[in-house]
């Protein structure tokens, strides 16, 4: 990246962290109108990483319930389709019946 992308992208970071301890959903926009305001591209940089990071995050939550899920089923005898995984037939232990 360049030094300005890396720039907007750590207040884009910045940013999301103080929305959160704050509370405040609508910080991102707030600064993106202030930046706009003397820098068009910067804001649109700026606009860009919070998407993005924002994105990032979805996924992640996402990625995050669904191992969670598949390791709950599995932990509990549940087959991925929500069926019970059937029990190990004869010779499952490797006595090569």
């Amino acid at each position: 990246m360049s030094y300005y992308a890396d720039l907007i992208d750590k207040l884009a970071v910045d940013v999301l962290k103080a929305a959160e301890e704050l509370d405040d959903d609508r910080l991102a926009e707030t600064i993106a109108q202030a930046i706009g305001a003397s820098s068009p591209t910067t804001e649109e940089l700026f606009r860009t990483a919070v998407r993005i990071r924002m994105a990032e995050a979805r996924a992640r939550r996402m990625l995050e319930d669904k191992l969670a899920a598949h390791r709950r089923s599995a932990s509990h005898g549940i087959a991925a389709d929500g069926g019970t995984d059937p029990a190990p037939g004869p010779g499952a232990q490797g006595h090569g019946t």
